[in-house]
């Protein structure tokens, strides 16, 4: 019978050392090395940091002192009882005068416009033989009156047609018409010179048996005068409104 002896024993082995001393000494050099490094940059960094905010600082020193100065010089100013009154004053001023634009921008008052479109149409007709002696125009153009000439009392009818056919003059109406024959005014007559004769003294006229001569100076009477018919006729218009447009 055989038996085998096992004369190995693994506390003879040598046994490998994994955190040896110079491994150790290595790894720490290395951790050295970055905290070193990394206290540099921050270093670096703070300073950085450091040199930023003084110039901050230094900047904002110089804006309180403007701020500083600019307030000294423009201090606040207490209000002024007169200014105040002033202002009210034209506060007032500026409602009256929205007020009034109010008014005339509703119509209230009527054409404000004025009346140069009223001359612009009466002289756009121009009828022949017939013109104008005198025109009226009453607040804003609701009564319109025309007083004029013609030689043929039929131009008359013809211009008022006329008339009506115009932009400003639509609804109105001309609602009297008044046409009459103009006479001409009697020329004074010349005075008439008195005879030349002698002058002859009382006494002697009563010798002669003849009547005294008349003063010099007095003249004889002027014939009397007769006025004549004119070769026209003299018309007047005068317009009204609807009672609704005014």
């Amino acid at each position: 019978m055989s038996q085998q002896i096992n004369l190995f024993n693994p506390i003879f082995l040598k046994k490998k050392r994994v955190f040896g001393a110079v491994p150790m000494l290595q790894a720490l050099l290395v951790i050295l090395l970055g905290a070193l490094a990394l206290g540099g940059y921050a270093r670096a960094r703070v300073g950085e940091l450091e040199q930023r905010a003084a110039a901050g600082k230094l900047l904002l020193e110089q804006r309180e002192a403007r701020l500083a100065k600019v307030t000294a010089q423009f201090q606040p100013r207490l209000a002024n009882p007169a200014l105040a009154g002033q202002l009210a004053n034209a506060e007032l001023l500026l409602k009256s005068l929205r007020d009034a634009e109010a008014v005339l921008h509703n119509g209230r008052l009527g054409n404000t416009d004025g009346y140069a479109e009223y001359f612009r149409a009466l002289a756009r007709q121009n009828v022949g033989g017939l013109w104008l002696t005198g025109v009226s125009i009453v607040g804003a153009g609701h009564d319109i009156g025309v007083q004029g000439r013609a030689m043929q009392p039929t131009l008359i009818p013809n211009y008022i047609a006329r008339l009506n056919a115009e932009k400003i003059m639509r609804g109105k109406t001309f609602a009297s018409l008044r046409i009459e024959r103009a006479m001409l005014e009697p020329a004074a007559p010349a005075p008439v010179a008195a005879p030349a004769a002698m002058p002859i003294s009382a006494p002697l006229a009563k010798l002669a048996g003849v009547a005294a001569p008349a003063p010099a100076d007095a003249a004889p009477a002027p014939p009397a005068a007769t006025a004549k018919l004119a070769p026209f006729v003299e018309f007047s218009l005068q317009s009204s409104m609807p009672e609704a447009a005014k």
